[in-house]
């Protein structure tokens, strides 16, 4: 194992520069001169040049000859929305970059650093700054929250499912896939009104737009109560386990009696190594071991009665209230 490639910072810097300048729209767009592709992107020739010539050296992009540059099936990747949207140092995507330099003082104290880069923490960020909020929301949208099989597995079946909570679902994309997959089903989304906002439009092209309650509101705050399944998708990893706790404890006082809550991504099975991401540097929170969840959910009230993979990859949980 070579650990200096390893160590090397410049190629995931250079990827996060040529999705922020769009180098890759600008060569679709028959643009491959060096010096018309820092035309367009308005920046310096010669170092765009040295950013190129370091990521061919990596198999990403192609020289043709001096000075000049193609795509190639690596560098085309580069044209997917949702790794735009991740890599673009103008939106969350800088965020999640200039966050790893916190991880220093992370280690150190065990507690995010995220506010002494940007003077607040992370969700207050959000908060303050509308645009970086925006690009969040799209790229934990269809990315984050639309990707799976939308009938995973449950202990009982889909049967006596009826309606559905989905507990901080952004900007709905889970939920109207959900819904689109079966015409009885009624959803309801809890999220921040900065978020709900922008759902009716997802809900409306889904065409699922009659059969769905928006509710802005903390997800920390009381649930709507009397739903047959919760839903948390990327959630609890974002959170530590005190605030983890109150809000499966808040889905396990909403789902009584007859309730089940559904935990999708942020737990592994027993044994799995340690995961650093991004979710932990900017929010403090964790990826839990099956065990660890279940330790957790009982203290708030749950039973886990169900643990495994479902269609997508994705380590699914299902609980009953206690």
């Amino acid at each position: 194992m070579d650990l200096w490639e390893l160590c090397d910072l410049a190629t995931p810097w250079c990827l996060c520069i040529v999705a922020t300048l769009r180098i890759a729209e600008h060569m679709t767009a028959g643009i491959s001169e060096t010096g018309a592709l820092a035309s367009a992107a308005e920046c310096d020739a010669e170092v765009l040049n040295c950013v190129l010539g370091h990521l061919a050296g990596k198999g990403i992009f192609e020289r043709v000859r001096p000075g000049e540059w193609a795509l190639n099936d690596a560098a085309r990747g580069l044209l997917n929305p949702m790794l735009q949207l991740g890599l673009d140092l103008n939106g969350i995507g800088g965020r999640m970059a200039y966050a790893w330099s916190t991880l220093p003082k992370f280690v150190r104290t065990g507690r995010p650093a995220y506010h002494e880069v940007f003077g607040r923490p992370f969700w207050e960020d959000l908060e303050a700054n509308p645009d970086i909020a925006a690009s969040f929301d799209a790229l934990i949208g269809p990315a984050g929250h639309g990707d799976f099989n939308a009938s995973f597995p449950l202990t009982a079946g889909w049967e006596a499912i009826r309606t559905v909570v989905d507990v901080g679902g952004g900007t709905g994309a889970m939920l109207a896939a959900m819904l689109r997959a079966d015409p009885q089903l009624r959803g309801t989304l809890v999220e921040l009104p900065r978020t709900v906002a922008r759902a009716a439009e997802t809900f409306q092209a889904a065409g699922v737009a009659d059969r769905v309650t928006a509710v802005a509101q903390s997800f920390f705050d009381p649930l709507p109560a009397g739903a047959d399944l919760y839903l948390l998708r990327g959630v609890l990893n974002n959170w530590p386990d005190a605030e983890a706790a109150k809000l499966l404890k808040r889905c396990a006082d909403a789902a009584r009696p007859h309730g089940r809550v559904v935990v999708l991504k942020g737990i592994d099975q027993d044994g799995a190594l340690p995961h650093l991401s991004i979710d932990k540097i900017l929010t403090g929170g964790k990826q839990r071991t099956v065990s660890e969840f279940r330790d957790l959910a009982r203290q708030s009230g749950l039973e886990v009665v169900a643990a495994g993979r479902e269609g997508s990859g994705y380590f699914t949980v299902e609980c009953r209230p206690l």
